[in-house]
């Protein structure tokens, strides 16, 4: 396992404290949580980026649209 440094503004820090606390977790295993969840979205919103053309292409622009496809 590696070992990231970052900086917390005062504020960012006391909140991180305090669902830390509440919570019986380690702020790392908050901030850990905190990015996979990040690399999450940031992946769905690639692969989002990719397909919509071809979804658009076959008329699924809303989620009604992939609803009444699929039903």
């Amino acid at each position: 396992m590696t070992t990231l440094t970052i900086r917390l503004d005062p504020k960012l820090e006391k909140a991180l404290d305090r669902i830390a606390k509440a919570s019986g977790r380690t702020k790392s295993e908050i901030a850990r949580e905190a990015l996979r969840r990040q690399i999450a979205v940031a992946s769905f919103r690639e692969l989002r980026k990719k397909t919509l053309p071809f979804a658009e292409a076959q008329g699924l622009v809303v989620d009604e649209d992939v609803f009444r496809a699929l039903s």
